[in-house]
């Protein structure tokens, strides 16, 4: 399970501008991509919620329900199957989590129906992928796990209804087979990343959180024997029209007060997806001042780990995608640790480890 690097005579890397998105398709149906099932039995990967089965309590006072998990760093490579679709090699060098088979060719039905998965199933064969960070002097850091939690309001609440409330977030619809996204630092237009929420953060003994720009200023907090995070959060709001938009971005959109005074998705984007926030935690060593993304190179002279973003490609089981919805997320309940708020939960297929190991892997192209 060591990951795997592109060779050394991969292309060099440029900033993704000419790249060439998937065509925009159509969505029919707001459920998305028809369903794929698995090829094994879901239910064996399942197990009694921490071994008693016991329901989650509710998220309340919280508004929305929560599904939480951990993924643990998966492959490298140098793909992007949203920006590069069959071109291997095209993109920066990359951070997998989840199914272990992304590559620059994959689709929703190649996720679906193959490949392993670091987010504890391949019952979720998504695929989640960030630049990889670099240490400076000659190495990828690979983060010791990855903090993944999808959160929504439940379907009766009024807010998620414009028939029934009048200030209503929009309307409220599951998360759509296949959708897949970009977020983050917006390379087409470096100024302008509306589909970009993120900081870093740092976690520990010693350590002084916050919500920090870059790397720079996250490192003057982040001393040695701590863990620098790196979180961003996903769009939460969805056109109801296209699985991949434009550059992977136009499709989806953040809700926000505008001039009307309530949070609400743009009109453009009226349907409210269970969004996600991912937090990848890596090892801080004494190179953290040198630290940086392979991305960085797209923004000549800005700060180190300001190009943060992240892509996304849905590919879950559909019955376990309905069970966490219709529990804890339509419920109002707090799930942790891939409790399905049903009395079952995910089983740890993939090995789970709080420290990555290797925590660092030579590489001579950055």
């Amino acid at each position: 399970m060591v990951p795997v690097l592109v060779p050394a005579s991969a292309p060099v890397t440029t900033p993704p501008l000419a790249g060439t998105p998937r065509p925009v398709e159509p969505v029919i149906d707001l459920s998305g991509a028809a369903p794929i099932t698995s090829e094994f039995d879901y239910r064996s990967h399942l197990q009694a919620t921490w071994g008693t089965g016991a329901v989650p309590g509710s998220g309340k006072p919280d508004v929305v329900g929560a599904f939480r998990f951990i993924c643990m760093p998966g492959h490298l490579n140098k793909d992007d199957p949203i920006v590069f679709p069959g071109r291997p090699g095209a993109a920066h060098l990359h951070q997998y989590f989840g199914n272990t088979r992304a590559n620059a060719s994959s689709t929703y039905q190649s996720l679906r129906q193959s490949g392993e998965s670091t987010c504890m199933s391949p019952t979720n064969r998504s695929a989640y992928w960030m630049p990889a960070m670099l240490d400076g002097v000659g190495n990828v850091v690979r983060p010791d796990y990855v903090s993944v939690y999808y959160k929504r309001r439940p379907a009766s609440d009024p807010k998620c209804d414009p028939a029934k409330d009048n200030e209503a977030e929009g309307r409220c619809v599951a998360l759509p087979n296949g959708l897949n996204f970009v977020f983050g630092f917006n390379w087409v237009n470096p100024a302008n990343s509306p589909t970009g929420a993120y900081y870093y953060n740092c976690d520990g003994p010693n350590a002084t959180p916050g919500h920090y720009p870059d790397i720079e200023a996250a490192a003057a907090n982040c001393p040695v024997g701590n863990r620098l995070g790196a979180v961003i959060s996903a769009p939460t709001c969805w056109d109801g029209k296209s699985l991949n938009g434009v550059n992977g971005r136009s499709h989806v959109d953040y809700g926000g007060y505008g001039s009307w005074g309530y949070f609400r998705c743009p009109e453009t984007h009226p349907y409210v997806i269970p969004a996600f926030t991912m937090g990848v935690w890596y090892t801080v060593d004494a190179n953290l001042k040198t630290w940086h993304l392979s991305s960085d190179m797209m923004n000549p002279g800005g700060k180190r780990g300001a190009t943060f973003h992240a892509d996304f490609m849905m590919a879950w089981d559909p019955e376990v995608k309905k069970t966490w919805h219709e529990n804890c997320i339509d419920m109002l309940l707090s799930c942790s640790g891939g409790d399905l708020g049903n009395g079952q939960q995910l089983k740890q297929m993939w090995p789970l480890s709080w420290l990555a190991n290797p925590r660092l892997i030579p590489i001579t192209n950055d």
